[in-house]
């Protein structure tokens, strides 16, 4: 198909039907699958015992299933234990990759600190240095101009000068 072209939804949605119909069949038959081993496994490792007998056969059987069963207990405790030092293990290495990326500094915050209270953190308690840097600027005197006082005047009185002003922009 081209880039261009686009499926439809009807196609779209009956290829996803099948691929559903197929991933369906392949579940059986995985399933199915799983079934057959597991009745061979279970005919192979563990065949029916013979009930048939008088008392003394049935106690050896329960004698011989009861080793069975410790021999699996076992396997599955060697099991277990194993699985947990593993993890243990996973969990040390996951430690030693983190410490060996390295803690991330956190971003530093802008913190307002007078020129004196660096001095005594740099220097300590200890020291009293004072520096005042306000102390060593020139002083300069403001000047105040002084607006003229003909501008303050009423408003009304410089209307026929705005009013010509407006009269050139509208002419030309």
């Amino acid at each position: 198909m081209s880039e261009g072209k686009k499926m439809t939804s009807s196609r779209r949605h009956h290829l996803k039907s099948l691929m559903l119909q197929i991933a369906a069949g392949w579940i059986e038959q995985e399933s199915k699958e799983l079934e057959v081993t597991k009745a061979a496994y279970m005919s192979e490792h563990c065949p029916k015992p013979d009930l048939s007998g008088d008392q003394a056969a049935l106690l050896e059987v329960c004698k011989k299933i009861h080793q069975a069963l410790d021999k699996i207990d076992e396997t599955r405790y060697d099991a277990e234990v194993k699985v947990k030092k593993s993890d243990k293990e996973i969990e040390d290495l996951k430690l030693k990759v983190v410490e060996l990326a390295g803690v991330k500094k956190p971003a530093l915050k802008k913190v307002r600190m007078s020129a004196d209270a660096m001095l005594q953190a740099l220097l300590g308690g200890k020291h009293k240095v004072t520096m005042d840097l306000r102390a060593n600027l020139k002083q300069v005197k403001k000047e105040v101009k002084e607006e003229p006082t003909e501008a303050v005047g009423d408003w009304r009185k410089n209307i026929e000068d705005k009013a010509d002003r407006k009269k050139m922009f509208e002419t030309s």
